[in-house]
């Protein structure tokens, strides 16, 4: 399963009649994290009315979606916003609009543009970038054959996210599923030499491009 989010975290603000939605755009890895997040935002803007939520976050291999309009009339907020993340086949976020009343009534219709233009605009100053199932290895190698390592990585879309050097170059790395085979065949034939390959762990990794 593939699926976009997003890179780093985004903060925007808009103003509808004199009310502010102040919109939060996170990046999390579990609901629980979400959760957590949730909670300190509130904190942070403990003074203002409402911190409408919707998040959609891959766990075990199946979303999990939450919405909730936190005393805004209900399908006004956090519906709106859930439903621009499904389109938009978003998952890993979260996002909280934080709404301070300006004592103006927006009405339904109104409060369904505000939250939804918040949750936009926060996208739309995001970067995206897009997960596909990937795997993790454990690489052992000798010194002499780590910068021919390292351009293979670059040619293949493997990413190198650790290197350790020890009584031989322990490396970490990150591809997509489909390019296994691929390395253990040429590893197999010497096309890249190398003493040792592990699989350690499935996981969701960005998509190469």
């Amino acid at each position: 399963m593939d699926f976009m989010t997003i890179e780093e975290e985004v903060q925007i603000e808009i103003i509808e009649k004199k009310s502010k939605f102040i919109a939060s755009l996170k990046r999390v890895e579990t609901t629980k994290e979400a959760e957590e997040k949730i909670k300190q935002i509130s904190k942070k803007y403990y003074d203002a009315r409402h911190h409408c939520v919707a998040y959609r976050i891959v766990e075990e291999n199946q979303i999990v979606e939450k919405s909730n309009d936190d005393g805004e009339p209900s399908g006004t907020a956090g519906a709106p916003m859930l439903a621009i993340l499904q389109k938009n086949n978003l998952a890993n976020i979260l996002v909280v609009v934080t709404r301070y009343f300006g004592g103006t009534l927006l009405g339904t219709g109104g409060l369904v543009r505000a939250y939804s233009d918040s949750l936009l605009k926060a996208i739309q100053e995001s970067k995206i970038i897009q997960k596909c199932p990937g795997i993790e290895m454990e690489i052992n190698l000798a010194y002499t054959d780590l910068d021919a390592f390292r351009y293979y990585c670059k040619n293949n879309h493997i990413l190198i996210t650790d290197t350790q050097y020890r009584q031989d170059v322990v490396c970490k790395i990150e591809m997509e599923d489909a390019k296994k085979e691929k390395l253990l065949a040429d590893f197999k034939t010497k096309k890249v030499i190398l003493k040792n390959v592990k699989e350690l762990a499935k996981k969701y990794i960005t998509k190469s491009i």
